[in-house]
């Protein structure tokens, strides 16, 4: 049997991807090396991530929100779960985000210089225990077909001009593509001879969660000392950053003794562990695959980019190649993708990956244990605090101002959809559930829809007014939410929609 993809790897990315690409109706295979998904850190308190505007609106598009929204609203219900918010979170001032540790606040953040951001359920910023995310991914993929094959970890694959033969365990499996969606230590990069590029680590990180005897020997929140920084959440919370150019990352066992012994280098204190429950290292080690393709085999999420945990971005990062990745590589299995649709993936998200490695070594940049950085930490500190300040990071960090530069005439080209709400309560995040593009015809124009009618197959046609037009006539919306289109009142030309639709869609007439 062959597949039409093979995913190497069933983490968050992997099973959205597989879910994204069974949508299109692609038949996948998931290869994942852990027999068994759970991990106690993908539970809280380490396995809480951040997720960010065009991540939200992704699992929103697809009608995943509520599910991933779930437990934290049964906990705001309930009142329960206070002990597990981050030290961060419990302020009077409501926080947006961080940059190195350094925060801005909601009351600070001025949405009006986001003009083409309409209010809908789709939020823009949300935290979720990374179990929680991986459970629903996965019966979202299993109810939609994929198959799913745990204990099976790729070790290698041969490609051809038709196919990719991998190898896992004592199984074979043939595709017609291969993704890697297989983590920092890709073996399908490896395998495939991707050149992965970047700069070297500065620190080992730790995250532990400890009992110690003389705990209030430790304050609470964010430390910047002399020989690094920690957080501290009581009762036994800690993350350290120690710059040792991240020599004990995977060299040896995490122990009670060596965690001890560089919090205590950290902190400058005296303070005993006496037992340690959940040890993890990490680094800031910055990373990049200088190509996403090569052949019939593609890199998705870690597998393509790496680099600290600091901000949270990585999930991010990961689920919007798979978003992006997804419906062009389903257009060009199906035969009907434009020519160098499947490169604009690379194209597109490649300097994304980029910028949030540059964002990511900013903040290490911030972090180092010198008078020179707390020199320039205080100015970054007072620059945030400032209204325009505030809005910019708000931005960075929660994935607002993410456009794609692929031309256009109209500031909407190449940025997310608004989510526009139609007269009869619709909105336009909804009307993409099915993984097809959208036209949305404000003015129900007979020459739109009879051009919309040529790619029937591929685009949704709805005809309605909507209650902020936004100085919009209509708007072509690509499958993964992003505008392919958008016309003025004034200026709108069905030949410019047509242009638009044959460079994202293909030729049209296939299956109308």
């Amino acid at each position: 049997m062959i597949h039409d993809v093979v995913i190497a790897g069933g983490g968050p990315v992997g099973l959205f991807l597989a879910g994204e690409l069974r949508l299109a109706g692609v038949s996948v295979l998931v290869l994942e090396q852990a027999a068994d998904p759970s991990s106690p850190l993908k539970r809280l308190p380490f396995g809480l991530r951040g997720l960010s505007a065009p991540t939200i609106e992704a699992f929103y598009r697809r009608g995943l929100l509520d599910e991933i929204e779930a437990p934290q609203r049964a906990k705001d219900d309930s009142g329960s779960g206070a002990s597990n918010v981050p030290h961060w979170m419990q302020q009077a001032r409501r926080p947006g985000g961080h940059f190195a540790g350094i925060q801005f606040f909601h009351d600070n953040i001025d949405t009006s210089k986001w003009p083409y951001r309409l209010p809908g359920p789709a939020g823009t910023s949300m935290a979720v225990e990374m179990e929680h995310i991986e459970s629903v991914l996965a019966a979202r993929a299993i109810a939609l077909g994929v198959e799913i094959r745990r204990g099976l970890g790729v070790e290698g694959f041969d490609q051809s001009d038709e196919d990719v033969t991998v190898r896992a365990g004592d199984e074979t499996f043939r595709g017609r593509w291969l993704v890697g969606c297989d983590g920092g230590r890709s073996t399908v990069r490896k395998a495939g001879g991707f050149e992965f590029a970047g700069t070297d680590p500065e620190f080992t990180g730790y995250s532990v969660q400890v009992e110690m005897a003389d705990p209030d020997k430790l304050k609470p929140g964010r430390h910047y000392t002399p020989t690094g920084m920690y957080t501290y959440q009581k009762p036994g919370i800690i993350a350290m950053v120690d710059f040792d150019g991240g020599a004990f990352h995977r060299t040896q066992p995490v122990t009670l003794e060596h965690v001890q012994a560089v919090l205590r280098h950290i902190s400058g204190t005296d303070v005993t562990v006496t037992n340690l429950q959940l040890a993890t290292t990490w680094t800031d080690r910055a990373s990049h695959a200088t190509a996403y393709r090569k052949g019939r085999v593609l890199l998705a999420g870690d597998a393509a980019h790496i680099h600290s945990p600091l901000g949270g971005q990585g999930l991010n990062l990961g689920l919007g190649d798979a978003m992006n990745l997804a419906w062009k590589l389903a257009a060009t299995l199906r035969g009907d993708a434009p020519l160098g649709l499947l490169d604009s993936y690379e194209s597109e998200r490649q300097p994304v990956g980029a910028q949030v490695l540059d964002w990511s070594r900013a903040q290490v940049a911030l972090m180092r244990p010198s008078r020179s950085t707390r020199a320039l930490e205080a100015i970054i500190r007072d620059l945030i605090d400032t209204r325009d300040g505030a809005t910019y990071f708000a931005e960075r960090v929660w994935g607002v101002s993410l456009r794609y530069d692929f031309g256009g005439k109209h500031p909407l080209a190449g940025c997310s959809a608004p989510d526009f709400e139609l007269i009869d309560g619709t909105r336009l995040g909804e009307l993409l559930r099915q993984g097809k593009g959208l036209l949305l015809d404000f003015d129900t124009r007979p020459s739109l829809q009879a051009l919309a009618s040529r790619w029937s197959d591929r685009i949704t046609y709805v005809a309605s007014d909507v209650k902020d037009r936004l100085g919009l006539s209509a708007v072509l919306v690509r499958p993964d939410g992003f505008v392919a289109w958008a016309g003025e009142v004034a200026s709108s030309s069905d030949e410019e929609v047509a242009q638009a639709a044959s460079r994202w869609f293909g030729e049209p007439g296939a299956g109308a």
